[in-house]
């Protein structure tokens, strides 16, 4: 299929752009650990200052979105991120020694963290404050210049990050650009030293492809199909509780959302009430409770109401959770619903659903269910409701995915010294914590050899000493 071709003045501005920040980065190649903390402090700021602004954007992209959820999701993780980064900056970048083999005695060696240069960061509409500041922060951190490429589905607030950031941070240092797919991918063929994208599984593919050209490092933060197993020995209402609030924070539209819950086919039926009972306290209404956000545009709107549709007509049995009987598609909420005995080859148990419908899978033993998670791709993030230590390890043990939170749901991602990333089908690399900071950094070995170095001993021509060395040194 043919795609519009860019306007070149637009691919000129992105080129120009980088060319920008690669010449600042010259400049200064290794910023000080006072600068990077201005930089961060600089991020604080624009943050705090313009927070209703902010939350207004991002509301107005959504149609709406919960202003208590764009604070708890998105701005208080992001500041929690800079203040983590910022207490331990001096320690990430102190150099550290690394040993010298008994043969290069008494050479010294260690590693320095050195900034990679400029850094591109792709930004997907669901979280836009939160997934631009959480890299963004890292890479500062890291003594880097950052260009950012806002979604087109969230044009208010890419607009006010690309005038924010100018102000608060300056355009020899960050750069924020807005456009649709086709600058999307101009943006990833810029020679960047480092590219993290967040988006969806197929979309990182061709991302990979364009920075392949260059031989661009990627960072893939994608999805996946992220389970809930609640086991036996689970406390079935707080596995509920948790499903739940896993699943409506933002109506669904999140990485790590519970995409299915695997639950014993002996406890479906309490599990199932648990969860309705939890979805009515805690949205007792839907049209109208500024709790509760809506889907993000008319055509996932669409996607969603398709795929369930189709799940209905294959025979899953459908069960929509509105308290108050209202009418939700003119405001673009979608209720909790609850899907059963769905089709294996329905698109709702192939994709990765990105909305509030969560399909119940059941099964028989713990083996059963292990091995139902272990046959699909591996996701970015497994929710374990467990109380049993053995079960837990196992389970731990016997599975892969991206990152674990036993007995809840979402949190890992907000700890601030543990690292985020996928595996496989649901991305690579990592970012926040230390492993955010090296992500964006080159870990440079140095060698500083000593005057009394025995090394040249060893240099041509070569004789009878190199041999006699040679012998005592390949008995070991």
């Amino acid at each position: 299929m043919n795609t519009p071709k860019m306007p070149e003045a637009v691919a000129d501005t992105l080129q120009a752009d980088f060319n920008r920040l690669k010449a600042a980065s010259g400049t200064t190649p290794f910023p000080s650990l006072a600068q990077r903390q201005a930089w961060l402090d600089a991020l604080t700021r624009l943050i705090r200052d313009n927070m209703p602004a902010l939350i207004e954007a991002v509301s107005r992209d959504f149609g709406h979105r919960s202003a208590v959820e764009t604070r708890l999701a998105e701005i208080f993780p992001s500041l929690e991120g800079i203040r983590h980064a910022r207490r331990h900056l001096k320690s990430w970048m102190r150099p550290r020694r690394r040993r010298v083999s008994f043969w290069f005695q008494p050479a010294r060696a260690r590693l320095l963290a050195q900034p990679l240069g400029v850094v591109g960061i792709v930004v997907p509409w669901n979280y836009p404050l939160f997934l631009a500041f959480g890299p963004l922060l890292a890479a500062l951190a890291a003594g880097n210049r950052v260009m950012i490429k806002m979604s087109e589905y969230t044009p208010a607030t890419g607009a006010l990050l690309q005038t924010l950031c100018g102000r608060y941070l300056g355009d020899d240092l960050v750069r924020v650009a807005n456009g649709d797919a086709e600058l999307a991918a101009a943006f990833t063929r810029l020679p960047f030293d480092h590219l993290l994208f967040t988006g969806s599984t197929e979309v990182g593919r061709h991302v990979m492809r364009a920075a392949a050209d260059n031989l661009t490092p990627v960072t893939l933060e994608l999805g996946g199909k992220s389970p809930a197993w609640v086991t036996r020995s689970a406390h079935i209402r707080q596995a509920a509780e948790a499903i739940v609030a896993g699943k409506m924070l933002n109506a669904g539209q999140t990485c790590v959302a519970p995409d299915y819950v695997l639950v014993n086919e002996k406890d479906c039926a309490a599990l199932l009430e648990a969860i309705r009972e939890a979805a009515r306290r805690a949205y007792p209404t839907l049209a109208d409770n500024p709790d509760y956000s809506a889907i993000i545009n008319a055509r996932h709107y669409q996607r969603l109401s398709q795929w369930l549709e189709a799940a209905r007509q294959a025979g899953a049995r459908i069960e929509a959770i509105n308290p108050a009987g209202e009418a939700l598609e003119a405001g673009r909420k979608f209720p909790l619903t609850l899907v059963q005995d769905c089709p294996e080859d329905a698109t709702l148990m192939r994709e990765e659903i990105f909305g509030p419908i969560l399909p119940i899978v059941t099964y028989d033993t713990f083996e059963q269910a292990l091995a139902y998670i272990n046959a699909r791709p591996r996701p970015l993030a497994l929710y374990l409701f467990c109380n049993d230590p053995l079960r837990i390890d196992q389970a731990l043990e016997g599975t892969i995915s991206g990152g674990v939170t036993i007995n809840d749901t979402l949190l890992h991602v907000v700890q601030d010294d543990l690292p985020f990333g996928g595996v496989g089908p649901s991305g690579m690399g990592h970012y926040h914590a230390r492993e955010g900071f090296m992500t964006f950094s080159k870990l440079k070995p140095v060698l500083h050899q000593s005057r009394l170095s025995g090394s040249r001993l060893t240099r041509a021509p070569y004789g009878r000493l190199v041999e006699r060395l040679l012998s005592f040194m390949l008995k070991g």
